[in-house]
């Protein structure tokens, strides 16, 4: 809860992740005529912040996420889902403040053995993600 109000405090807001759906386990899925589901997953609060150049020659920009694992946590297990890995492994892109990002990598920041933050790597989307 501390972290949570830390993100609070700085000016945390909300991040929309962009979540594949399972479909319905049916020949018509097998054979692909049915299309993937996709649904809107608020994560809050949410804080970012840019990380500095690495100078090789055409990188883009890349930012930090700062997720509270109470929000993270709490769609889990709404999604029944069985780990928050599992969120983020089925997340096409984060939609914070009207832009979208890719998720390059995820670590989870722990104390006595809990989950009170999630640190994403990302980066703009480009037209591939969207």
């Amino acid at each position: 809860m501390l972290t949570d109000a830390i993100l609070r405090t700085v000016a945390g807001t909300t991040a929309y992740l962009q979540v594949t759906g399972a479909n319905p386990d049916t020949e018509q899925s097998e054979v692909g005529l049915v299309a993937n589901n996709f649904q809107q997953v608020a994560i809050s609060p949410v804080l970012m912040r840019k990380l500095p150049p690495t100078w090789r020659e055409g990188d883009m920009p890349r930012w930090e996420m700062l997720m509270s694992a109470t929000s993270v946590e709490a769609e889990v297990a709404s999604m029944n889902l069985t780990s928050a890995q599992s969120l983020f492994s089925m997340t096409m892109s984060v939609t914070m403040a009207g832009q979208s990002y890719v998720i390059e990598s995820v670590a989870a920041n722990e104390a006595m053995g809990t989950v009170y933050l999630y640190r994403l790597l990302v980066r703009e989307a480009g037209t591939e993600a969207l």
